[in-house]
């Protein structure tokens, strides 16, 4: 297995260009496609990448199998300018030059696709206990929703999380909506997925991670709670929270103090939050 991360923009080595038979850029007639939701697979096993971030932080990902690539003439122009000249750069990627409107219409008129749409192959899931008992893990408790998972990865990638843990039930696939929603933060931070959410954070215990979880009814602030790493932050699902075995499992349930009316947030900024506070006091 090729891990996929963690990584930033700045550690990437481009893709090395393959042996002789580029398909270089092809036109193909643009009428005739069947919908598709950006939420689903493209068929046989592949996802959807859609958007600038999402789609150059995949091409740019030499742990990412690429299978198809559609782009319009400016976004063709674009990632040549930004040294990604796609005849070159991606050999044996069948791409295809078309019109905005037939990207559209494979996603749905409301995707916003920059004008770029990749299917490609899922990345690796490291397993447990290939990750090094270092750092912030964070562990997401059955949300499902693709739009908060996808910006708690990009959260993740800021913050230099070492992996996001997800339970292979009641979560969203990496494709489409929390794809574009993570703006290439696929590609820098590694999912790994579990059966059982319960044992895996007593997996995660046994390799010296302190478990906190993040909860409204917490026992303490989470700014003046004990904190050390390695260290895995556990967030529940918007409104059902922590599960009461999960809630069970951790160290110790912390809150996150709010001075205003409003004392809970969107568990994608609770989780910025989370981090910040963590990263600047588990050491």
């Amino acid at each position: 297995m090729r891990p996929r991360g963690p990584r930033t923009p700045e550690s990437y080595q481009p893709r090395k260009p393959g042996q002789p038979g580029k398909t270089g850029w092809k036109r193909k007639p643009e009428r005739g496609r069947s919908p598709r939701g950006a939420e689903t697979r493209a068929g046989d096993g592949a996802v959807v990448l859609y958007g600038w971030h999402t789609v150059k932080a995949a091409l740019e990902n030499p742990a990412r199998r690429i299978r198809r690539l559609f782009a319009t003439e400016n976004a063709a122009r674009r990632l040549a300018e930004d040294g990604l000249a796609l005849d070159v750069f991606a050999p044996g990627v069948e791409t295809e030059l078309v019109r905005p409107d037939a990207i559209a219409h494979r996603l749905g008129p409301d995707a916003v696709h920059n004008g770029l749409l990749a299917e490609a192959d899922p990345l690796p899931s490291p397993e447990l206990d290939e990750l090094e008992p270092a750092g912030i893990v964070l562990v997401l408790d059955q949300i499902t929703d693709p739009h908060n998972v996808g910006a708690i990865l990009r959260t993740a990638a800021g913050f230099a999380v070492a992996a996001v843990v997800t339970t292979a039930r009641h979560s969203p696939e990496a494709t489409g909506v929390l794809a574009k929603s993570a703006s290439g933060a696929l590609e820098y931070v590694p999912i790994v997925t579990v059966q059982n959410l319960a044992r895996a954070l007593e997996l995660l215990r046994e390799r010296g991670y302190l478990l906190v979880g993040l909860d409204s009814t917490g026992d303490i602030d989470l700014g003046k709670a004990p904190l050390r790493a390695p260290l895995a932050l556990v967030l529940g699902a918007e409104g059902k929270g922590l599960r009461q075995l999960t809630r069970a499992t951790c160290d110790r349930v912390a809150r996150l103090d709010l001075p205003g009316r409003i004392k809970s947030l969107n568990v994608s900024n609770a989780a910025a939050l989370a981090l910040y506070i963590a990263s600047k006091r588990a050491s």
